[in-house]
């Protein structure tokens, strides 16, 4: 399989940016992609952060994506399914695979921010099960003509879901994980997992993927599954350049990050062996040099395609969602001339 090169957007909304100029921009950057021959769109899904996203509705934004593209895959990253009711989720799913002749690709997760779960009245202590419950009620409602279902939140009784997705028997599911528990978890269900780096570095992502494979070769299923990095990627026509560009953006999204992670230790349902407290005060506290040596791809193309290659190798990768605008600071036209070089000067090296 070719190496899959995305950008993970967060249809972004910096300070002095109102909301319709930051959907104009980000759709702008959209069909630029589509355009210079990006394998795939990911939209995050970011709820109650005026001051950084207007990305709350991802299936939304997926549709009108899907009805003004032609060949660009389209995927959700992710898709936040505890806060999801799984009939509607079923549903809409489906509707976009329709919509897009199957280019849709459905990334799940259960997102490590409880503030969300508070505002929407879910208990994050429950978000594994509710997470492993409406993926399996998903599946039911996309191959059964008519299923009923019996859980500890939702209860089902002969109901018939439609449409059903283009796809057979669904749209590639693709999984996130951040704990070393998840990562054998995902590969026994047979799906791709998602890995990025928030507090270790590229290279100590090794050991999780390896028991990935492991779990997936133990599970019977054929291949070795997916992995696919998600990272901060900046690219400019010097490495002086690509490096200087976009520093203020990078730190300002560490110190941003970190307080989020901190300020989420109080929640209830947080595990304490998290000890988010100390996590979140070292991402404030990182230096860039830190950063361009353990967590993030900047560079001249040339710079940028060793360093992919040397991390495909390594960790073995199949795909990377490039974080075209890590901290929303990054100007427009950078980010377009960014995304231009990834196109046309880094993607064809590798496919």
């Amino acid at each position: 399989m070719a190496f899959e090169f995305g950008m993970f957007h967060e249809f972004q909304r910096p300070s002095g940016v109102s909301e319709e100029q930051a959907f104009a921009t980000s759709f702008e950057q959209v069909d630029a992609a589509e355009r210079w021959g990006l394998d795939a769109m990911w939209l995050a899904e970011i709820h109650i952060a005026p001051e950084r996203s207007v990305l709350s509705a991802p299936l939304t934004l997926a549709s009108a994506i899907a009805a003004r593209t032609k060949r660009m895959k389209i995927g959700t990253a992710v898709q936040v399914l505890p806060l999801c009711h799984p009939l509607r989720l079923a549903e809409e799913v489906a509707t976009v695979d329709q919509i897009s002749h199957g280019r849709l690709i459905f990334g799940v997760g259960r997102s490590g921010f409880p503030r969300t779960y508070e505002a929407y009245g879910v208990p994050y202590g429950e978000s594994r099960e509710r997470f492993a419950e409406t993926l399996e009620i998903l599946k039911q409602a996309w191959t059964q003509d008519s299923f009923s279902y019996k859980g500890q939140y939702y209860s089902f009784d002969n109901v018939k879901v439609t449409p059903r997705p283009y796809q057979k028997p669904w749209p590639e599911i693709r999984v996130a994980a951040n704990s070393a528990d998840t990562f054998p978890a995902i590969a026994k269900l047979g799906h791709a997992v998602f890995v990025a780096v928030r507090l270790g570095t590229l290279e100590e992502l090794g050991p999780n993927i390896a028991a990935y494979r492991q779990a997936w070769k133990e599970a019977g299923h054929p291949g070795e599954g997916k992995v696919f990095l998600r990272a901060p990627v900046y690219i400019a026509d010097s490495d002086e350049a690509a490096r200087e560009e976009p520093e203020d953006s990078i730190m300002y999204f560490y110190r941003y990050l970190g307080e989020r992670i901190e300020a989420s230790a109080r929640s209830v349902g947080v595990r304490a062996v998290e000890d988010r407290t100390a996590r979140g005060q070292r991402l404030q506290t990182i230096t860039y040099d830190d950063a361009l040596r353990e967590k993030i791809i900047v560079g001249s193309p040339e710079r940028v395609t060793d360093r992919l290659t040397g991390l495909k190798e390594v960790l073995g990768l199949d795909g990377i969602l490039c974080e075209m605008n890590c901290g929303t600071k990054i100007p427009h036209d950078k980010v377009m001339k960014s995304l231009q070089l990834l196109c046309e000067k880094v993607s064809p090296r590798f496919n």
